[in-house]
């Protein structure tokens, strides 16, 4: 028995999480594991992508912003070696919600491989340290998030502030935190050295774009200086790149509502346009020479920049729709980034991993730690019923299982010496240091009560030397009375154990089953079917089924445990009562003691079980 319990034991310690041994600051409580997989079995891409600002979405489902600072101030992200520290910036951060979005300045990812970072937190000393325009490379000339409130500009994340000119749109939800609705209006953004290109120039437009109507041409970048121009847009519905008047469309309409990501690039003689990572068009081109405003989500209206910069009637519309994540950049970003932007940007990301939180003591407690925090109320009072039924059974199967042991190691002993008994039954009925150590002994009780049975008798005068058959029969009943009272005492609180065999599953199922309906109800009234608000409360559902097995599985062992056991003890008992019952008879009793034991036993054999 104890050697089950330790195997239980061992296996809840290969359940949780290891846990490496280096620890970046002391500081800091807790850790995160974070891996950029690019393997096939994540987001399967086979070239380098080089130094990249990662998108970290934490949410409910796998992180339980318990430790950390309200604000995340207390973040820190540090590559596998432990010591380097990596840039982040925080875009939003709602532990009341439980949402984050962050982006991490990885150095070098590389194709096909999984690397691993650590997200530390717990430090509530710990000053907030994020910075956009450390993060992004300086290649970027201008970044928006659209995290703004609605009636503001648009702000620039990196150094080179270029906030927009004009408060166009309103604040939405998007695919990466908030988004930018536009109605037609077109989004300026400055003529700052920083964005000023001159003529075959590396250039990088992207974003998410959802294009809510898709009548007439709609423009989404337009740059014009002179006779020259740069236009993306959409015609119908289906995306275009415009130099210079040449045009280059796709082959297929973007999806109506729906985000989808959208890039172009410039290099050397080539303009290129890209959509969810994927080249679709492109123009033998070079980038022309560009000073003037930049309209995003329209043409560029009279009064923008200089007046030849603006055209003298456009046959374009302002873009109906939703923008996210507009990103410019003073070089071609390679599609290889593009296609892990458009891939791990949006909410079912395949190249971030997030592997258990740690504490600074080493002990691994982000899976279970989430798994407890999703339990509702009503679920917690099942598995606490089920926990109390666990430390029942345990206890009575240990308790249990000692006693048994005594007992045997008691039987043992009085074997021992009762082989050398002989005729004298009444040898150690007497021996008071051997009564001690026999104390637990159930054959002891039986010769006991054996022995004074025959004394009683003659104390009252009988001639125990010559025992009639019934006097026999008498001192075999008392024996099986206390055989049958050590059988009751060997059973007791078994029935405990096949209750929690039967019931555990039972009860675990009936929390399953009520955790699983609140899930679903929640849902509904939500009226929104997100896999990351479903899953807490599912998996907090089938902790109730489990537990219920964890009290009925050991259980049933235990319990077969005992009962054979209990039978070996029994056996034992019976065939003392049949062996002294023999001597007595042998050494005293009558001739007619003899037939009336031979037919006994014959009937006895008659009506014995034939075995399988």
């Amino acid at each position: 028995m104890p050697r089950l319990f330790i195997s239980l034991l061992l296996c809840l310690g290969f359940v949780l999480p290891a846990t490496a041994q280096a620890w970046w600051q002391d500081d800091w409580q807790y850790r995160k594991q974070i891996s950029v997989d690019t393997t096939p079995q994540g987001a399967a891409i086979n070239d380098a992508l080089g130094r990249t600002a990662l998108l970290i979405r934490l949410h409910t489902g796998n992180f339980t912003f318990d430790g950390v600072k309200e604000d995340g101030a207390d973040l820190r992200f540090v590559a596998a070696d432990d010591k380097t520290v990596l840039n982040h910036q925080i875009e939003s951060f709602d532990p009341l919600m439980g949402m984050a979005l962050i982006w991490v300045d990885v150095p070098k990812i590389e194709g096909g491989q999984r690397q691993d970072i650590w997200m530390y937190y717990g430090n509530q000393k710990a000053p907030a340290t994020g910075n956009g325009q450390l993060t992004f490379d300086p290649s970027y000339t201008a970044l928006y998030h659209f995290e703004g409130a609605t009636g503001t500009p648009a702000r620039d994340t990196t150094a080179y502030g270029n906030t927009a000119q004009t408060a166009t749109g309103s604040s939405i939800d998007g695919v990466i935190g908030r988004a930018l609705q536009l109605s037609g209006q077109a989004l300026l953004l400055p003529a700052s050295p920083s964005l000023q290109h001159t003529a075959g120039s590396a250039f990088t437009f992207s974003a998410w774009v959802r294009q809510d109507q898709a009548s007439g041409e709609q423009l989404i970048l337009a740059r014009r200086e002179g006779s020259a121009s740069l236009l993306l847009g959409v015609s119908q519905g289906t995306p275009f790149i415009e130099v210079d008047g040449q045009r280059a469309a796709s082959a297929q309409a973007l999806n109506p509502a729906q985000w989808q990501h959208l890039a172009l690039t410039a290099q050397g003689s080539k303009v290129s346009l890209f959509v969810n990572g994927r080249e679709i068009a492109s123009l033998a081109l070079a980038m022309p020479l560009f000073n003037s405003v930049i309209a995003v989500g329209g043409d560029l209206p009279a009064t923008a920049g200089t007046p030849e910069a603006a055209p003298a009637a456009s046959a374009y519309q302002g873009f109906i729709g939703a923008l996210d994540e507009l990103r410019l950049s003073k070089v071609a970003r390679p599609a290889a980034l593009l296609l892990a932007d458009a891939n791990s940007q949006g909410a079912e990301s395949k190249l971030v991993a997030y592997g258990v939180d740690e504490e600074q003591s080493g002990f691994g407690f982000g899976s279970l730690g989430f798994l407890l925090n999703a339990v509702p109320l009503d679920a917690w009072v099942i598995i606490i019923v089920l926990v109390l039924m666990m430390i029942q059974s345990w206890v009575i199967m240990i308790r249990k299982n000692n006693s048994v042991s005594r007992v045997s190691q008691g039987n043992q002993v009085f074997r021992e010496h009762f082989a050398k008994i002989g005729t004298r039954l009444e040898m150690y009925a007497d021996d008071h240091e051997l009564a001690q150590r026999l104390e637990h002994s159930s054959l002891w009780r039986l010769y006991l009560v054996a022995v004074k049975e025959i004394r009683t008798r003659r104390e009252q005068g009988a001639d125990t030397s010559s025992v009639s058959a019934a006097t026999i029969e008498a001192i075999r009943c008392s024996m099986d009375g206390v055989r049958t009272r050590e059988n009751q005492q060997l059973s007791s609180r078994l029935s405990t154990l096949s209750n929690a065999i039967a019931g555990g599953p039972y009860i675990g199922l009936l929390g399953t089953v009520l955790g699983i309906m609140v899930v679903f109800l929640g849902t509904a009234m939500a009226g929104d079917v997100n896999i990351n608000a479903i899953a807490p409360g599912m998996a907090a559902a089938l902790l109730a089924t489990a537990m219920g097995l964890f009290v009925a599985i050991p259980a049933l062992f235990g319990y077969n445990r005992l009962i054979t056991r209990n039978k070996e003890v029994s056996a034992d008992m019976r065939v003392f009562v049949d062996e002294f019952i023999t001597r007595l008879a042998e050494m005293h009793g009558e001739s007619q003691f003899s037939e009336h034991a031979h037919r006994r036993g014959a009937h006895a054999f008659d009506n014995a079980p034939v075995s399988a």
